[in-house]
């Protein structure tokens, strides 16, 4: 082989290979910039009443009578994929990815800036979960018709097709829906516990409920609900509920989750199956890992025996990604991704791909290793996989192109979306009719109006090939479920690429500055500079109840004198209040509360506790002033 000599033409020709091979690094791993992307479609995929901070501008408000003919508000979620209908199973899941990274990958997420858009994310699921479960057990579990929303191409702003909703309830179970659901609210509620306790709570109390629920009344939910068959048929629920009770088990610290999950291991098929996929259906891969870092952690205890079963099925499914597990292995293209099957693949390697990153963190907590048929297998080896297949997603493949779209110079234009093959509502404000859409903007040749920026698309076939056509819905449609687990895996390789080329040089997407009122993922604590004080505001539910159509709750909110000095005359500020409340004496101004007279004084340290009774979320407390 010919070496580089000292001339110029020489030092010129490497730099430029040296530039061009940054370059191409660079646009692989710049994982901030794809991080920030994937939020952009679930904005693009939000139902109901868009807020003032939407930065998709090309959608409108849609579905803003879901439910209503049923005599329910279901309002809000998200549309599933390129479709109209919110199908609960998938929906679930994507908001139980979310809510995992928000929790285990919170340090990434906060230094690129991006847990208040994840929370904002899961929120858009979780509060139309809580609208779909009005009763303990009663479950919402679809709106719209699959069928004759797939006869139509319209944008979600005009839909003309059918909007019914479907239930589940005790003559109509759905263990499997109820029981991801359950796991979504579990998980979420960690998400929230450190930024708003009582929304954490609220979150915590209808998990419970719904696992109770697809406990006690057990069934598939798609023969309750017929209508999802044909698109997200369940293979069973057994996998939902160990999946269910160690969300709640992690979410609470009470052992009877856990020893649900332990009593029922073997019967569940928990400590039985040795799976390759992990997915909107298949959550055996997630419960064994899950449940292997309480192992890991040395907390097994009295079931310590059968955690060792289940992380061996956990080893099984991390070895076969790495092709060490005795032949039963994954199959993988020619360029290294993981293939499961033919119809939108890459939803279960980036799920697989989050999983492992995951499982890489808890063995490296725990100073441990994979151990593997083939051989033992340091952490890193995981997450080396996890990365080949961001890596491949992002560009790094045969063709040269990022299959989330928007990201890159490359990726697809065509994709199978209806509201984005359409122009806006905004550019063209006449309705487009059902026939009309197939015929002017769904047979075009031409890219989309609209750039649905963040979505990952189905991605390419077993050989690497990806054709970019809206038609061919099978590579070219996007999914709440398939893009979901990117948020976790982006955000855990943007941690790791710190310091290295591209990992931390992206400018998030903004195309108006959020209003005032959107949410701060940060701490209930007011803390002005001039005194030093710092009152801190801790947030509870501490019991609910149905009257009525209406479930109230009794919110507690402590008051704590966190400072070295006493505090008097402390007025607060109390929004989106609209029940009763008791502990507070009200002032004669809007919104303006103050302290009893007996107790003017907060000492340092001490704390006094209101309480108020209403439907929904808690209301906004804050301190408008004090001596």
């Amino acid at each position: 082989m010919r070496k580089f000599g000292g001339s110029l033409f020489g030092v010129s020709l490497l730099l430029s290979v040296l530039l061009a091979a940054a370059t191409a690094a660079a646009e692989y791993y710049n994982y901030g910039s794809a991080l920030d992307k994937t939020f952009l479609f679930f904005e693009a995929q939000r139902s109901g009443k868009l807020p003032a901070a939407q930065r998709v501008k090309w959608r409108g408000p849609s579905g803003l009578k879901d439910g209503l003919a049923q005599g329910v508000s279901l309002e809000g979620g998200y549309y599933d994929a390129g479709d109209h209908v919110k199908f609960g199973l998938p929906m679930a899941f994507a908001v139980t990815m979310l809510s995992w990274a928000a929790v285990d990958n919170r340090k990434e997420l906060s230094s690129s800036n991006q847990m208040q858009q994840t929370l904002w994310s899961i929120r858009w699921g979780t509060d139309y979960f809580i609208k779909a479960h009005p009763q303990p057990n009663v479950l919402w579990g679809q709106v719209g018709d699959g069928e004759s929303d797939h006869y139509c191409w319209e944008r979600p702003e005009d839909m003309t097709t059918s909007r019914t909703a479907y239930k589940l309830d005790p003559y109509h179970p759905g263990s499997d829906l109820a029981g991801e659901t359950a796991a979504a609210l579990a998980a979420a509620s960690l998400a929230f516990k450190p930024f708003n306790s009582s929304y954490s709570a609220l979150l915590l109390s209808h998990a419970k409920e719904l696992f109770s629920f697809a406990d006690k009344y057990r069934g598939l939910y798609t023969n309750s609900i017929p209508n999802a068959k044909a698109f997200y048929m369940s293979s069973g629920y057994s996998d939902e509920l160990l999946w269910a009770a160690a969300w709640l088990h992690r979410a609470t610290g009470d052992q009877y989750y856990l020893k649900y999950a332990m009593d029922n291991s073997g019967y569940m098929g928990g400590t039985g199956w040795g799976v390759k996929e992990f997915s909107w259906d298949n959550k055996y891969a997630g419960v064994q890992i899950l449940l292997s870092k309480i192992l890991l952690e040395g907390k097994g205890g009295i079931y310590t025996s059968t955690l060792k079963q289940y992380q061996t099925k956990a080893d099984y499914f991390a070895c076969a990604c790495l092709k060490k597990n005795g032949g039963y292995n994954i199959q993988t293209t020619p360029g290294g991704l993981m293939y499961v099957r033919e119809w939108n693949n890459l939803q279960y390697a980036s799920a697989a791909a989050y999983l492992l990153a995951v499982y890489s963190d808890y063995l490296s907590a725990a100073n441990a290793k994979l151990n593997c048929p083939d051989g033992l297998v340091q952490p890193q080896g995981l997450l080396d996989f996890a990365r080949s297949q961001a890596d491949y997603i992002l560009g790094k493949n045969r063709q040269g192109m990022s299959y989330v779209v928007g990201y890159g110079p490359k990726y697809p234009i065509r994709v199978h979306h209806r509201g984005s093959s359409i122009p806006s509502i905004f550019a063209q404000r006449s309705s487009v009719s059902c026939v009309q859409g197939f015929d002017s903007w769904y047979r075009r040749s031409q890219g989309d109006p609209n750039v649905i920026y963040g979505a990952l698309v189905g991605g390419p076939d077993e050989n690497d090939n990806y054709s970019d056509d809206r038609s061919n819905y099978e590579q070219s449609e996007p999914t709440l479920s398939g893009t979901a687990p990117l948020v976790g895996l982006f955000a855990k390789l943007y941690g790791g690429s710190l310091g290295s080329y591209g990992g931390g040089s992206y400018k998030p997407y903004e195309t108006t500055k959020p209003a005032a009122s959107s949410y701060k993922a940060t701490p209930t604590t007011y803390s002005p500079k001039q005194s030093g004080a710092q009152i801190e505001f801790l947030h509870s539910i501490t019991s609910n109840w149905i009257a009525g159509n209406t479930r109230y709750y009794r919110h507690k909110v402590i008051i704590k004198n966190n400072s070295q000095k006493p505090i008097s005359d402390l007025k607060l500020k109390i929004e989106d209040l609209s029940g009763p409340i008791w502990g507070l004496n009200p002032t004669g101004q809007k919104y303006t509360y103050q302290l009893p007279q007996w107790q003017k004084t907060l000492r340092a340290g001490q704390a006094y506790d209101f309480v108020y009774v209403q439907g929904g979320p808690q209301a906004k407390v804050s301190v408008l002033s004090y001596n």
